[in-house]
This record gives C-alpha cells, sequence and structure tokens, in this order.
C-alpha cells in the first residue's frame, strides 16, 4: 500500500510477517478451501474500506448457519431415531450415538479426497438406515412390529390398494409418487448432510476432537451405569450396528424359513385321515367360520370400547339363549395385529403360524391340509365367500374351494361402504341365497366380514332381511362425516354393527344344522388399542343341537357370545388340530 493508492486510510492496517492472522484452536481459525463451512475470520466481517460488510453477507451466514444445523439434526436423526412409535418421544433425541462419534474420529485422521469418499459411503449408507426406520415407524403404528425385509413387500402392494379401494385412485398415486421421492430424497439429503459436516470437523479440527473425546467419555460413563431417560433406551446408544445386525439375523430366519415350514408340514397328524373318519361330529351340518375384521380383545375389555360392545353380546346370548341356542366364548392368539387378515385366516384355518408374507407365501404353496380341506375330504361342499375379491386369487386353491364367491359374484348393487365392500348383513344374505336353500348340501363356508374394516366409517345400518333386495335399499346411507374415520368411536359402531347382524343371522336363518364358529382376525391398529394390547382375539361356537356343544366341553370355554377376561387363551395356529380331534370319531365328551 502506498501514499498515491486511494484505497488507503490513515488508520489501515498493514499486515506484517510478526502478525499472524489466526490463532489456533482458538475457536476462529480462517477457512480452507476444502472447508467452505467453516466461520469468516474477522476480516471478513468488513470490506476493503474497513466498513461493515454488506448485509447480504450477513443473511448468507445465517442460512449457511441454518443449513448446517438442520444437517446436524437429520444426521442425529438417522443415527438415533427409534423403531417403535411408542418411543418417539423427544428424550429419545437426548441419546449419543457411539457410531457418530467413530465417524468423526476417523473423519479427522483423513486427508481431504478419502475424507470425502468416506463420507459419501457413510452417508448414503445412513441414508438407507432411516429411510428403513421410517418405514419401521410406520409398521410399528399398524402392525405393532418392524418392517421385515425379506417378508413384508406385499404389506406396500396391499396398503396402495387400501388407499385405492378407501379413498381412491387418486389417494394411491399420491401415496405411490410421495413413497419413492422420500426413498430417493431422504439418501441424498443425508448423504449431502453428512459431507457438509465432514467438512465443518475438518476445519475445525481442535474443537471436533476436543468434542468427540468428551462425548466419547461421557457414553462409557453411560453405557457402563445403564443410564437411561427413556425406560429401554439408553443414553449410550449404538443403534445402527445393533439394527444392522438385528436386519441380518431377519434375513437369514427369511432365507431358512422353508426348511422350518417343512419340518412343520411333515408333523401333520391329519396329514393322510381318510374322509370318513374326519368331523363324524358335524354331519349334516352347515358350518361357517366368519371373521370379524379388526374384532380384538379390546372391543370387549377397554373402558371407553367395551360398554357398547359388551352390550350387544350379553343381549345376543340372551337372545340366543331364548331361542334354543348355546354359545361358548374364549380367545385366540391372532399370528398378527392391526392388519395382515389373510395371515390370520391362513393360521386358522391350516393350523401353522403364517405371521408375514414370506411364511404365507411358502404355506399357501404347501399342501398342508387345511380345515377347509378337511371338510371337503369329509364330504362337504365348501366356499369361499369374499366380498372385497375384484382380482384373481390363485392361493384360494390352498383353501380346498368347491366354489368362490368374489365381488362381483354377490350381486351387490348399492353404494360400498367401508373397505369398498357391500355391508356384513348383505353379505351375509348373499351367502344364504347361493348356498343354503332348501334341499341344500351340507356346507362349510369361510367368510369374512369387512364392515368393521378400517377407516370403520360409515357404518351401514341393520335392515330388514326381506328388504335387502340387491343392495339398493343402502343407497344413501353411505354418507358419514369424514372426520370420524380411524377414530375409537367408528371403531366400536362399526364392531357393534357385525355383531348385532351375526345374531340377527342366527336368529333369522339358524336351525338344527347351523354351526357358527365367529372370531377376530386381528387387533385394531394401535391407535385404537393404545400400547401393550397384545394379539388377542374373541372366539365364539354357537349351535342350536346340544351335541355339538358337548363335543367341546373339555375345552373349558366360557358360556355365552362374551368371552370373560380369564377365559381360556389359545394360540391361533392351535384351533384347527383341536377342532378336528374334538368333532372326529375318537373325541371323548368332556376330555
Amino acid at each position: 500500500m502506498t501514499r498515491d493508492d486511494p484505497t488507503a486510510t490513515p488508520d489501515a492496517p498493514t499486515a506484517t510477517a510478526d502478525a499472524p492472522t489466526a490463532t489456533p484452536d482458538t475457536g476462529g481459525p480462517t477457512a480452507t478451501p476444502d472447508d467452505p463451512t467453516a466461520a469468516p475470520d474477522a476480516s471478513a466481517r468488513t470490506d476493503v474500506t474497513g466498513a461493515p460488510a454488506a448485509p447480504g453477507g450477513r443473511r448468507r451466514r445465517i442460512r449457511s448457519g441454518t443449513v448446517t444445523v438442520l444437517a446436524a439434526g437429520l444426521v442425529l436423526a438417522a443415527l438415533i431415531l427409534p423403531t417403535d412409535v411408542n418411543d418417539l418421544t423427544p428424550a429419545a433425541f437426548l441419546r449419543i450415538p457411539v457410531e457418530g462419534l467413530i465417524a468423526v474420529a476417523l473423519l479427522l485422521v483423513l486427508p481431504p479426497g478419502p475424507r470425502r469418499v468416506v463420507a459419501t459411503v457413510l452417508g448414503a449408507l445412513l441414508g438407507l438406515v432411516l429411510v428403513l426406520k421410517i418405514t419401521d415407524l410406520g409398521f410399528s403404528s399398524v402392525l405393532d412390529r418392524r418392517f421385515d425385509l425379506i417378508a413384508d413387500w406385499a404389506f406396500l402392494s396391499a396398503g396402495a390398494e387400501f388407499l385405492s379401494e378407501s379413498y381412491g385412485r387418486a389417494a394411491e398415486v399420491g401415496a405411490l409418487v410421495g413413497a419413492v421421492a422420500a426413498v430417493v430424497a431422504v439418501p441424498v439429503l443425508v448423504t449431502l448432510s453428512v459431507r457438509r459436516l465432514a467438512r465443518l470437523v475438518a476445519g475445525h479440527r481442535g474443537v471436533s476432537a476436543r468434542a468427540a473425546a468428551a462425548l466419547g467419555a461421557a457414553w462409557v460413563a453411560c453405557a457402563v451405569l445403564g443410564a437411561q431417560i427413556v425406560p429401554g433406551l439408553p443414553i449410550a446408544a449404538g443403534t445402527v450396528a445393533a439394527g444392522v445386525y438385528d436386519r441380518t439375523r431377519q434375513v437369514n430366519a427369511g432365507l431358512h424359513d422353508q426348511e422350518r415350514l417343512n419340518d412343520q408340514l411333515a408333523g401333520d397328524p391329519f396329514r393322510d385321515t381318510p374322509g370318513d373318519q374326519l368331523l363324524t361330529g358335524l354331519r349334516g351340518k352347515d358350518v361357517l367360520v366368519t371373521f370379524v375384521e379388526s374384532y380384538g380383545r379390546v372391543a370387549v375389555e377397554d373402558p371407553e370400547l367395551a360398554p357398547a360392545v359388551d352390550a350387544v353380546l350379553d343381549e345376543g346370548t340372551r337372545r340366543l339363549t331364548a331361542a334354543g341356542y348355546g354359545s361358548r366364548s374364549a380367545f385366540l392368539t391372532s399370528s398378527t395385529t392391526g392388519g395382515g387378515s389373510w395371515l390370520a385366516h391362513a393360521t386358522l384355518m391350516s393350523g401353522i403360524r403364517a405371521d408375514n408374507q414370506l411364511r404365507y407365501t411358502n404355506l399357501v404353496r404347501s399342501d398342508r391340509l387345511t380345515l377347509n380341506g378337511a371338510f371337503k375330504r369329509a364330504g362337504w361342499r365348501t366356499s369361499l365367500v369374499m366380498p372385497a375379491l375384484t382380482r384373481a386369487w390363485p392361493e384360494a386353491d390352498f383353501f380346498a374351494p368347491d366354489r368362490v364367491y368374489g365381488a362381483g359374484d354377490l350381486g351387490y348393487r348399492g353404494p360400498t361402504f367401508s373397505f369398498s365392500s357391500p355391508p356384513d348383513q348383505f353379505t351375509l344374505e348373499a351367502f344364504q341365497r347361493a348356498e343354503r336353500a332348501p334341499g341344500h348340501a351340507p356346507v362349510m363356508a369361510e367368510i369374512p366380514l369387512l364392515s368393521s374394516h378400517l377407516p370403520w366409517s360409515p357404518v351401514p345400518p341393520l335392515v330388514d332381511w326381506d328388504d335387502l333386495g340387491d343392495g339398493s335399499v343402502f343407497t344413501g346411507t353411505n354418507r358419514a362425516d369424514r372426520a370420524d374415520e380411524g377414530t375409537r368411536k367408528a371403531y366400536r359402531q362399526s364392531v357393534v354393527y357385525t355383531l348385532r347382524t351375526l345374531i340377527s343371522y342366527v336368529e333369522r336363518y339358524g336351525d338344527e344344522n347351523l354351526v357358527l364358529v365367529f372370531l377376530g382376525d386381528h387387533q385394531p391398529a394401535r391407535a385404537i388399542t393404545g400400547e401393550g394390547a397384545g394379539r388377542d382375539v374373541p372366539v365364539t361356537v354357537v349351535a342350536k343341537d346340544p351335541a355339538v356343544l358337548d363335543r367341546v366341553a373339555g375345552w373349558g370355554w366360557q358360556a355365552g357370545l362374551n368371552p370373560a377376561p380369564n377365559a381360556p387363551v389359545w394360540p391361533m395356529e392351535g384351533f384347527r388340530d383341536r377342532f378336528l380331534r374334538a368333532f372326529g370319531p375318537q373325541s371323548r365328551t368332556h376330555s
């Protein structure tokens, strides 16, 4: 700078060899080309004339700092986000992720080139981990378990179908586009975030090293003491490594599922039983196995739900008893909860627990004797009544039906309800017309009733059976306030409707030869059950012939339609064998 320099000022300092531009490890080092996120030194706050920097520079610094904070939050979420929706609280993020500390140490010792490569790889992997965690949260909120990498892909298509059937094609497409965008965007954003933080760490080596050392010491102390803020979530978090290990075990189990299933199939005691030795105690009876959608234990025990549901069951017990019917009730522990009805159907009918899609797929490809197949082998006509079936269903062959009634076969011309299905009353009436006309052969039918399917609104009215016709009587009755959908009130009303319908059906069409088994397929979603509700569902057998109930006297089930809290609880997969034994030729009353 010279006297002739027009930018010179009397007070402008000049640099000298003895005037360092930054003091090491004081929190304000100069920026480097490898560290565009590092804070500028004091000289950057003024222009070359010594005047304050323009407002635009301050805004840029604020934006840069905000982006950095958001990047840190995203990476922290990927590291310690819980996979169970019940653990998703603010306190869950007050944990120390050991993988993050290890990554900081690694990035500190690497030169710029390898550091960028490692940061990119770590970011991409961590982004995929975050996608899986978000998926886990979704499965947790509905199915009360984590997403299975091998077995659960069918649930994604089932979810899309549910959106389409319940809310229209636009909802399905929107959800699909959003999901694909999230799967792409999340790993990209996490990768960019990790790279940004890696540059920040490299530009503040001293501060980063001291912070990592302090947090590492805290992590060790908390690990030794087992410190927790949220029960079950230690402050010393190691969620990524543990999650990867669990996923590895999950994949390994899926790959060996067929072997375990083969062992179970080989041990079937009824595999080769001749038809004349099966179900001799039910000869001449019409046997209906009806699944009531989402009819879980919560419906008969929850303080808010149970009064209305119990009232219907207790009144139904009195009415059916007066008409000459007896009933016995208990609980079964379903193989699923919140959704996946087909898993429960296969579990009950096959006597093998199907708790994921892979097991279901392997099972329905086998020659396992189902309860339906046992009836067919013993001479019954068998049918499946599927009111929401609108496409080909090759798995139906596993259940050995003589006839499958899909949505188009029921003759319904009224408005759709709930899961785009006809009212349960119409489904039962359509079955009655098709299979139980005067002079019919004994029939065994499996019938899912769907009026209590999410979103649980609107609820059809129960009309006179003579007025059902083609369903046009329901026109105008399917309008409801969407705000009620998915609520506990709507769930309660839908279950009450289906139970009333079943009781009314027995009163209308029951006779000495009717045997009705009705049960829930699974508990409703966690939004209805709350935490820790379990997987139990009520199950009831109704018959007019006393000999039928005598056969199950040894089960210890309680009289009536409403199981008490201390009623027996069986695994759902145990029902097939107990039923076949109870009604076989070797059954002993009260045994």
